[in-house]
């Protein structure tokens, strides 16, 4: 490898690369939640799906490109990151944090002898439910393992972010942001739903999001949004529709955030103003009640309780942990009696419809737990826009 060679490829490892400490703390979580729960080893998985891919991300430092991957974790030995052989030269290994890789042709045996070696009896999975591959799955579930739900678990050990982790948060909000503002900026009817989209995804790439987006719009007639997200089309916008281009990214550092705001160019209609103020009251109980020490299910209730007096239905959960996975638990929402630790980062989201499912709200926002109540990282207003703002309103 020429020096220029080495160069790029010292510069690209290291560019949002986390500091030791920052890796023993995430080791010294898990395996603390492991020995709670029993556990022998732990299979963390991820995969190319957008959003799919953080654990990995968190553990071994590398970003998938293609295909899965695995980190397996016991706990007195080192860490392995396990790779499918077939995707070798899929994405730069040298940016893999962990010194013993594998790269078997059959991720799933490999595992499962390796396992079955240690002495191993009980097996946690994060990724049992969505994300492990079903080959790899299998392989395992042949051996005499109790194969253990770890979803939840790893995602609590993991909710409390760092100083490193908030940097990086930050990072992804300022280009979230310049995506949005210039969607509003670049707005004029003609133009197509899927060209503005664009727009934000140009910003996105440039600044090295790469795949790590998940773009979907909410439009609607007459200053009004009709409640399912879609991907945007060709169709010609019209100055009296209404448009939420909902935008959820991560930047080079890896960590996701979610911001959005209604673009309403003829503004909104009576039914469409009267969800914009059970929003804004929603997100001004977030900032009071996100506080460190309160349960999850706890803020819910709280929060929700513009939308439930005026009777309107939600889409789905209010909000959720975020991190290097899209969506990590807890969810904030009904069931989850997780206590909010200071620094953990989440996204609010309502999803709200009224009882004829002909009009909707969608809101994205994502928050920093402090002592005091949530921190909204973006520090811009819950208003709608007319497309010709030069400026985000800040807060």
């Amino acid at each position: 490898m020429s020096t220029a060679q080495q160069e790029v490829a010292t510069d690209y490892v290291n560019r949002f690369r986390s500091s030791q400490s920052e890796i023993d703390r995430r080791y010294n979580n898990v395996r603390a939640a492991m020995e709670e729960h029993g556990l022998d080893a732990l299979i963390v998985s991820g995969s190319e799906y957008s959003g799919f891919e953080g654990a990995i991300r968190y553990l071994a430092g590398f970003l998938i490109l293609h295909r899965y991957a695995y980190v397996v974790i016991t706990p007195d030995s080192d860490p392995v990151a396990v790779f499918p052989r077939e995707a070798t030269w899929v994405g730069d290994h040298s940016a893999t944090f962990l010194k013993h890789r594998e790269l078997p042709a059959h991720c799933g045996e490999w595992m499962a002898d390796y396992l079955a070696d240690k002495g191993a009896k009980k097996v946690g999975i994060y990724g049992y439910e969505y994300i492990i591959n079903v080959r790899d799955y299998s392989a395992l579930a042949a051996k005499d393992f109790e194969l253990v739900d770890f979803d939840i678990p790893f995602d609590y050990a993991r909710a409390q972010k760092s100083d490193e982790e908030i940097a990086s948060v930050r990072h992804s909000m300022d280009i979230n942001k310049r995506g949005v503002l210039e969607v509003m900026k670049a707005y004029e009817p003609g133009k197509t739903e899927a060209e503005l989209m664009g727009v934000a995804e140009n910003v996105f790439s440039a600044a090295g999001c790469a795949r790590n987006t998940m773009d979907m719009v909410q439009i609607g007639p007459n200053g009004s949004l009709l409640p399912q997200m879609v991907f945007p089309s060709n169709r010609p916008v019209q100055a009296s529709d209404g448009m939420m281009y909902g935008l959820e990214i991560s930047g080079e550092g890896g960590h996701w955030v979610e911001y959005s705001r209604p673009l309403m160019p003829n503004g909104m209609d009576d039914i469409t103003a009267d969800m914009m103020a059970a929003q804004q009251e929603f997100h001004e109980l977030t900032r009071e009640h996100m506080k460190a020490g309160r349960p999850a299910d706890e803020v819910h209730r709280i929060c929700m309780k513009p939308f439930v007096d005026r009777g309107y239905r939600s889409g789905h959960v209010c909000g959720h942990s975020i991190g290097m996975t899209m969506i990590e638990f807890p969810r904030i929402g009904e069931g989850f009696d997780f206590i909010l630790p200071e620094n953990m980062v989440c996204s609010m989201h309502p999803h709200v419809m009224n009882d004829e499912r002909t009009h909707s709200l969608y809101f994205q926002e994502t928050y920093r737990v402090t002592p005091d109540g949530g921190e909204p990282l973006s520090g811009t207003a819950i208003v709608a826009y007319d497309g010709s703002e030069t400026e985000l309103v800040p807060l």
